[in-house]
C-alpha cells in the first residue's frame, strides 16, 4: 500500500479500506474492546534498561564484558536496580505512566559483533543466548520480580519485549544453535511474504524456524549451561510437563514459547511487545497468546491482590512500516496480512512521527475517524515519536520537544513514550554510529541542572497526568469545536462510566473565555489540569487566568497528581 504524505487523506483510505486480496483465516484471537478503550488511553514508557539508570555498580562487567565497544555500543551499567529505584521515587506516577515496556531482560551473548556500526554487545537485548534466565548486567531475577512487583503496587503494568524470531549471533564466547533449530540463510529481501518470514532479519542473526513443526532436541551447549547452573533437572522435568500438558510437538516455536510464557506464570507479566513480529508466521502469534492468557490467569489466581482489574493478557506486535491509514491488514505485495486477528490487540503505529507534522486538527480528526466507526474500531494502536531503532524520529534536533508532547500525549490511540522524550534527550551523539545515536544514558544530569530540562519535563507530566486521569483523550471520541484557536473535545461512554474533556490551544498567556459548546452545563465548576486554576461555566463559558496558551479542562479529578521526583 501506497504511502500517504497527508494525514488528511488517512480519512479516506479508512473510509475506503485497503482492497486487494486479504487473508480469509478465521480470527484466532479476538479483540476485546474493553481493552481496546484502556490500552488506547494508555501511556506506555518505553526504556532500555541498560540505559536508563544504575542501581548496582557491581554488575557492570558482568560475565566478563568490557567497556571496549564502538561509540554507546558497549553496556554502560543500567540494570534493574536502578529502574526499580525509580519507580519507588514515583517518577512513572508523576508521568502518569499507564505500563512500562522493558527491552528483553532474558541472558544475551556473551562476546561482541561487528555488523557494520563498530564492535557491539548485547544491551539492548534482541541477541538471546538463553530465555529461561535474566542477564547477569541487568541483575536477578529476583531484581526483576522486584521490579513488578513494585509497579504493580502502583497500579503499572509491565511488559516484556518478547523474541521469537531470532536467536543472538554465534561468537567465539557463544555456540551457534543447531541447524535443526535455526536457518542461516537467506537474508529478507521483503519483496514478498516468503522474503520476509522465511529468512534472515540480517545475516548475522540466525532466524528460528518458527514455522517448523519437526521435534528438536535441546542444544548440548543449552543443557550444559543449565548443569553447570545446577538446574537442568529441573528445567527438563518442567519441558516435559509442558509437553504432556500441551500436546505440542517439540519443534523450535514451542520451546519458545513455553521460555517465554515462564516470565508470565512466575512474575505476572502484563503483556509483550512482540519483537519482528512480521518476519514469523502469523499463526505463531495466536499461539503465544493463548498460553500466555493462560499463564496470566495462573499467575492472577495467586496474587489476586497484586493489580486491580482483570484486563486481559496484551498484545502489541512490531509490523515494521505498519500504520494507522493501512487500516487492518498488512500488504506483503503478494498477500495480506490481518494482524490484529492472530493475537495482537494493538499495533505499533510507524505512522505518527510523519503525521505529527501535520496541524493537530488534521492528525486528531484523522485518527479518531480510523478507531471510532472506521477500521480500527475496536482495537488498539500505539503511537510514538522517536524509538530505538527508527532512524529519523520526529524533531530530532529537539528543537520543540513542548510541541512534540502536545501531539503525542494528546493524540487518539495508545501513548509511547521512548525513554527520555520527556527530558529532550539528545538523538544526536557525537561519535556514535547508526542508532547509537538514539540510546544514549538517560540525561538524568540534565534534569538535576533544572531549566529549561526541567520545563520540559513538568509539561510532559501535565499532559501525561490529564491522559491518565481521563482515558477520553486517547480512547474517546473526538470533536473539533472550533478551529482558531483550536477547541475540541473528546468524551468516552463505555462501562458505566462517563469522561469528558475539552482542550483549548493557542489561547494566549493571562485572561481568557473559553466556550464550552454544551459539553458542560451552566454551573459546572471545572479545573485546567495544565495550570491547576479553576471555573465555573457560566453563560456557556469560562473564564480563567493562566500563563500558558494550553488549558486542559475538565470536572475536578479524584485521584491525585504527584509531583514526582
Amino acid at each position: 500500500m501506497a504511502r500517504r504524505a497527508a494525514v488528511l487523506s488517512l480519512i479516506a483510505l479508512a473510509a475506503a479500506g485497503c482492497g486487494g486480496r486479504a487473508e480469509r483465516d478465521s480470527p484466532a484471537v479476538q479483540p476485546v474492546t474493553g481493552a481496546a478503550n484502556f490500552w488506547n488511553g494508555a501511556t506506555v514508557y518505553f526504556l532500555l534498561t541498560d540505559r536508563y539508570a544504575n542501581g548496582d555498580t557491581t554488575n557492570d562487567h558482568a560475565l566478563g564484558r568490557q567497556h571496549d565497544g564502538s561509540v554507546l555500543r558497549s553496556f554502560e551499567g543500567g540494570d534493574l536496580a536502578g529502574l526499580l529505584q525509580r519507580i519507588e521515587q514515583g517518577y512513572f506516577d508523576s508521568l502518569g505512566v499507564s505500563a512500562i515496556w522493558l527491552t528483553p531482560f532474558v541472558e544475551q551473548i556473551h562476546g561482541s559483533v561487528d555488523e557494520g556500526t563498530g564492535k557491539t554487545y548485547p544491551f539492548h537485548g534482541y541477541w538471546t543466548r538463553d530465555w529461561t534466565a535474566v542477564d547477569p548486567s541487568l541483575g536477578t531475577a529476583d531484581d526483576l520480580r522486584a521490579v513488578l512487583d513494585a509497579a504493580h503496587s502502583r497500579g503499572i503494568r509491565v511488559l516484556m519485549d518478547a523474541v521469537i524470531n531470532h536467536t543472538g549471533p554465534p561468537t567465539p564466547h557463544d555456540p551457534a544453535w543447531p541447524e535443526s533449530w535455526v536457518r542461516r540463510g537467506p537474508n529478507c529481501t521483503y519483496d514478498n511474504y516468503a522474503a520476509t518470514v522465511d529468512c534472515t532479519l540480517v545475516a548475522t542473526l540466525p532466524d528460528i524456524r518458527t514455522e517448523s513443526d519437526a521435534p528438536v532436541e535441546l542444544p548440548k551447549e543449552l543443557l550444559e549451561k543449565w548443569d553447570r547452573e545446577g538446574r537442568r533437572d529441573r528445567e527438563v522435568a518442567q519441558l516435559d510437563a509442558f509437553f504432556q500438558r500441551t500436546g505440542y510437538p517439540r519443534s523450535p516455536r514451542y520451546y519458545l514459547i513455553k521460555w517465554l510464557t515462564d516470565w508470565v506464570r512466575e512474575l505476572g507479566v502484563d503483556g509483550y511487545r512482540v519483537d519482528t513480529a512480521k518476519h514469523f508466521g502469523e499463526s505463531v502469534s495466536a499461539e503465544l497468546k493463548r498460553e500466555a492468557e493462560a499463564a496470566l490467569a495462573e499467575w492472577r489466581r495467586g496474587h489476586p491482590e497484586r493489580i486491580p482489574g482483570d484486563l486481559p493478557f496484551y498484545m502489541v506486535g512490531e509490523v515494521s512500516g505498519w500504520e494507522v491509514g493501512h487500516g487492518r491488514m498488512y500488504d506483503f505485495g503478494d498477500r495480506e496480512v490481518d494482524y490484529f486477528s492472530h493475537g495482537y490487540d494493538a499495533l505499533i503505529n510507524f505512522g505518527f512521527k510523519r503525521d505529527a507534522t501535520a496541524r493537530p486538527d488534521s492528525l486528531f480528526t484523522a485518527y479518531a475517524a480510523a478507531l471510532h466507526g472506521g477500521p480500527l474500531d475496536g482495537v488498539a494502536v500505539l503511537n510514538y515519536l522517536s524509538s530505538h531503532d527508527d532512524g529519523s524520529p520526529y524533531d530530532v534536533d529537539r528543537k520543540d520537544p513542548l510541541g512534540a508532547g502536545t501531539r503525542l500525549l494528546l493524540a487518539p490511540g495508545g501513548a509511547q513514550i521512548y525513554y527520555g522524550d520527556e527530558l529532550a534527550r539528545p538523538l544526536r551523539v557525537a561519535g556514535a554510529e547508526g542508532d547509537a545515536n538514539l540510546r544514549s544514558f538517560m540525561n538524568w544530569d540534565d534534569l538535576a541542572g533544572g531549566g529549561s530540562t526541567r520545563a520540559v519535563l513538568e509539561h510532559w507530566r501535565k499532559l501525561g497526568r490529564f491522559r491518565r486521569d481521563h482515558p477520553a483523550v486517547g480512547a474517546g471520541e473526538h470533536r473539533t469545536l472550533q478551529r482558531s484557536p483550536y477547541v475540541f473535545s473528546r468524551t468516552l461512554e463505555a462501562e458505566g462510566r462517563s469522561d469528558r474533556v475539552l482542550v483549548a490551544m493557542d489561547q494566549g498567556e493571562g485572561e481568557k473565555t473559553i466556550p464550552v459548546f454544551g459539553l458542560f452545563p451552566d454551573g459546572t465548576g471545572l479545573v485546567d489540569a495544565y495550570s491547576g486554576a479553576t471555573a465555573t461555566v457560566t453563560e456557556g463559558s469560562v473564564t480563567l487566568t493562566t500563563g500558558s496558551d494550553l488549558v486542559l479542562l475538565s470536572r475536578p479529578s479524584p485521584s491525585a497528581a504527584p509531583a514526582g521526583p
